[in-house]
């Protein structure tokens, strides 16, 4: 009877879990043979036989049969007088089947076996999950929004497995309800104890990768290539692409028609603002086109420092810069070379860094956050638009004009 309570249980898992029934035997033999073995010390002499679609288990001790009174192993050794009470021509040498109830190993020791099965199915499921999402690991995904915590959407896919979509991990604009489809990419999978962590991530640059292979048929087929992706999530993006076959034109093929084929993966991430730049090995010309939609004079190299100086007219600074600095960042990033802008005709321009004995070093830091680095860049701009596209106070900022018109005029 307890034998078939047993393999009932063992029998919910296999409905409720996805595990093929030779494991699920293999799980339910080493579980017995674990208890076998705390029992009579060893499990080498013991046959299981388990029929989990029957619900049959069967425990059989193998012995040898040894003269009365000669026994030095109970476990391996029966003797004589016993051994024909299982059947009464037994002679001594020959070996002895007796089977095993599992009421004989305790009914602690059966409780202990049950919670075992079930510990080692769910480790079992939690290797399997591990393994399943390790492999989509960079890939993009797809889950229903379950809870919402504090720090993080807990997301539930169609199988029922876990996802996590930490706050920092989601575009700044992001806002779900529950019951809410959500994409992004498997960015890691951590084992916390045995249960895997499954991470989320809707900034990553490969996401947006991911979503051009998706949305753009070119990209798909490998016709054309993604170079390199930079973001800014929710704010701004670059992304070099390039194309082996001079017939197309990568840069119009990804964004379509009045940004037709772009247009779907804007909205999805929050109206993040996407140039597509055409990649080129030439290093000055990729730095030209990485400042896009300003238009640069020149371009020289420092290629041991990897900085590189750009010469604009002053009309065209602020397009390089762009709010808040994300222009230039992200084509620095892009390119690999640290962008220093200097605007034609400003010989008598000085470093805002030489201003260090007036103007304290942070309030310095804050402007060229922003990519403003000399006096006139900073002189050029508005009050009001220099308050935008930095985190200092009105007051400050007219301070900092002062000093430096007090300067020029000297």
């Amino acid at each position: 009877m307890e034998n078939i309570a047993l393999i009932d249980s063992f029998s919910e898992f296999k409905d409720d879990k996805l595990i093929d029934r030779v494991t699920l035997m293999a799980i339910l033999e080493d579980v017995l043979r674990n208890a076998l073995k705390k029992k009579y010390g060893d499990d080498d002499n013991f046959d299981i036989i388990i029929n989990p679609d029957k619900g049959d288990l069967e425990i059989w001790r193998n012995r040898v049969v040894v003269s009365d009174g000669e026994v030095e192993d109970p476990n391996q050794e029966i003797e004589l007088s016993a051994a024909r009470k299982i059947e009464p021509d037994f002679e001594v040498g020959e070996d002895v089947a007796e089977a095993v109830k599992l009421i004989e190993l305790g009914r602690r020791s059966i409780l202990a076996l049950r919670q075992n099965l079930i510990s080692k199915i769910h480790e079992h499921d939690n290797t399997n999950l591990y393994k399943q999402f390790k492999d989509l690991v960079g890939e993009i995904y797809t889950a229903e929004v379950h809870h919402i915590r504090h720090r993080a959407i807990i997301l539930l896919d169609d199988d029922g497995n876990e996802i996590i979509l930490p706050k920092e991990k989601q575009i700044p604009s992001d806002f779900f309800r529950k019951g809410e489809n959500v994409r992004g990419i498997i960015e890691s999978v951590e084992l916390k104890g045995n249960k895997p962590a499954i991470i989320m991530s809707r900034t990553a640059p490969v996401f947006l990768e991911k979503l051009f292979e998706q949305e753009i048929p070119e990209v798909f087929d490998g016709l054309i290539t993604i170079k390199k992706v930079v973001r800014m999530p929710g704010e701004k993006a670059k992304v070099a692409v390039d194309s082996y076959d001079d017939r197309i034109d990568p840069v119009g093929a990804c964004v379509g028609m009045k940004g037709s084929r772009i247009h779907g993966i804007v909205r999805e991430l929050g109206n993040e603002n996407i140039d597509v730049i055409n990649y080129t090995s030439n290093v000055q010309l990729f730095i030209t086109r990485a400042l896009s939609p300003a238009r640069v004079t020149s371009v020289k190299l420092n290629e041991e420092t990897m900085r590189a100086e750009v010469l604009l007219k002053p009309e065209e600074v602020s397009k390089a810069i762009g709010r808040g600095g994300h222009n230039i960042r992200l084509a620095g990033q892009l390119t690999g070379y640290e962008i220093d802008v200097f605007r034609e005709g400003a010989e008598e321009d000085v470093e805002l860094s030489e201003f260090t004995d007036e103007i304290e070093g942070w309030i310095i830091a804050e402007f060229s956050k922003a990519g403003l680095d000399t006096a006139k860049s900073i002189l050029e701009q508005d009050v009001q638009d220099l308050v935008k596209r930095t985190d200092l106070e009105e007051e400050t900022i007219l301070d900092v004009i002062r000093i430096l018109k007090e300067e020029f005029e000297e």
